[in-house]
């Protein structure tokens, strides 16, 4: 007790010392050398400060993103480095960095009070231009009514001067020059479209995109993914450009995200050209226009209303408390059956998926008519994989409460509605990166064993919906010592279920 007061009054200390420096406007400056950076060179600048401090530091963020701009944390840096003294100068690499325009923020004691104003700068490819992805589809088009989409934020590169045009497909389809595809299709069908990216420099990429035109329903199939990008994917490099590539070439309609890292949906979207909806953690990404929203609800789920034509969509995105985690407490503390459930009370998770069920009360029962998904990543064991049949860590069957209340609320697992047995097909989603266990949540004696693999993110669904196939899925081999180069952005799996809409 007495450690903790003395923790609470050393906080209120440094929150005193900081209130007057966030009064008052920056004195500080920062500036860069140069406003435009080649990636892989690192971005130089200086710094003055009056309030000298060892802990100052420069963060690096992505912009738009996740930059402090009310002087309060949104989401992490991309890159940082400490700044003591009251002037100097530094750098930052550049590594792994997409081309685009990125903010310096100077900021004070480890925290996010600006000590001078914030700086951009853009960091550019001297290279020659190339595709996210050479072959790609855009979103669904329909007989006879105007279609529009956009590839402008897919190419790499030197994009100085960067413009677009046509160079096969069918009459109906244009590509403006500023790459938007668009027409209006005049029979059903996938369609071909070749689309050509050329800078001021005179160099050139092709890519083929393909638009499945429809006669009937929109979309008569769905592709729903949930995903946790793993701090908004900044902890592997080049990550927004993994990410997309992921999304094209697995044809992604609609994702839920968690660990949004502040506006990683956003740059995702923007770059797709789709619609968005997130939060500092959870968000919603769309190929088909958002047309409503739901804030947070319980610190922990957002909602999106998605416009598929013939009917609408509503898609919950969710990202449960992490700590303590019952597969832990079950293989390394082999608690009792009612130690497990009381723990995951204690986590939040028994709440938080309580008030989430409650908010979907409305959707719920409209769901007859308006699909309703709930996807995300629930930290939390599912009672229909530890079951009498699939013992695991000497358990027969443990109710988690998670997965319970969900299914009592009428909403069905996906992913075990395709694949009913567990034992045959467990569908691990934690983790594909860390085999191993690195110790933490109280069983650091544990460190250095087998990593309890177990199914935490899923994709729930309820009403006229009709599951074709679901898969756990990450890209290359994922490695948990080097993780900044793997072709897989996150430390989770993500879950694919692809349905037939009714």
């Amino acid at each position: 007790m007495r450690r903790l007061l003395a923790l609470v009054m050393a906080l209120a200390a440094a929150l005193l010392f900081i209130r007057p420096a966030q009064a008052a406007a920056p004195t500080g400056t920062l500036n860069v050398t140069s406003a435009t950076v080649t990636a892989g060179s690192p971005v130089s600048f200086s710094y003055t400060t009056t309030l000298n401090n060892a802990k100052n530091w420069v963060g690096l963020y992505s912009d738009p993103g996740n930059g402090p701009v009310n002087q309060t944390y949104v989401g992490p840096s991309t890159k940082w480095v400490y700044t003591p003294g009251t002037s100097g100068t530094s750098s930052l690499s550049t590594t792994g960095l997409t081309p685009g325009n990125y903010v310096l923020y100077y900021l004070h004691n480890d925290g996010y009070t600006w000590l001078a104003q914030p700086v951009s700068f853009r960091v550019v490819d001297t290279a020659a231009p190339s595709w996210v992805s050479s072959a790609f589809p855009l979103r669904n088009g329909k007989v006879s009514a105007p279609y529009s989409a956009t590839v402008a934020g897919l190419v790499r590169g030197n994009t100085t001067g960067l413009t677009f045009s046509k160079t096969s497909g069918p009459a109906w389809a244009s590509v403006s020059s500023a790459g938007v595809v668009s027409g209006t299709p005049t029979a059903a069908g996938t369609v071909t479209v070749g689309v050509r990216a050329s800078n001021s420099a005179g160099n050139t990429t092709d890519a083929t995109v393909t638009i499945r035109v429809q006669s009937g329903v929109l979309v008569p199939q769905l592709k729903a993914l949930t995903w946790n990008l793993w701090h908004g994917g900044t902890m592997v490099n080049g990550g927004l450009d993994k990410e997309l590539k992921f999304l094209l070439d697995k044809d992604v309609d609609v994702v839920g995200v968690q660990e949004n890292g502040g506006t990683a949906a956003q740059q995702i979207a923007s770059a797709l050209g789709w619609s968005y909806y997130q939060n500092s953690d959870q968000a919603v990404i769309s190929r088909y226009p958002i047309t409503a929203t739901t804030p947070t609800v319980a610190g922990s789920a957002v909602a999106a209303t998605i416009d598929l034509g013939s009917r609408s969509l509503r898609l919950w995105s969710a990202h449960l408390g992490y700590t303590p985690y019952g597969p832990y407490d079950a293989c390394f503390g082999h608690l009792t059956v009612q130690q497990l459930k009381d723990r995951e009370a204690s986590s939040g998770r028994t709440g938080q998926i309580t008030s989430i069920v409650s908010a979907m009360n409305g959707d719920l029962a409209a769901s007859a008519s308006t699909p309703v998904l709930l996807v995300g990543d629930f930290n939390a064991a599912s009672h229909l994989d530890w079951t009498a049949a699939n013992s695991r860590c000497g358990y027969g069957a443990v109710p988690w409460p998670t997965s319970v209340a969900v299914q009592n609320a009428g909403l069905t697992d996906s992913y075990r509605q395709a694949h009913p047995n567990p034992a045959t097909d467990p569908g691990a989603t934690w983790s594909p990166v860390y085999k191993t266990f690195t110790g933490g949540y109280g069983y650091d004696s544990h460190a250095g064993e087998p990593e309890p693999q177990d199914r935490i993110d899923f994709v729930h669904y309820k009403g006229p919906l009709t599951v074709l196939s679901s898969e756990t899925l990450w890209t290359g081999n994922p490695s948990q010592t080097n993780p900044a180069n793997n072709l897989w952005t996150s430390d989770h799996a993500a879950v694919l279920t692809v349905f037939k809409v009714g």
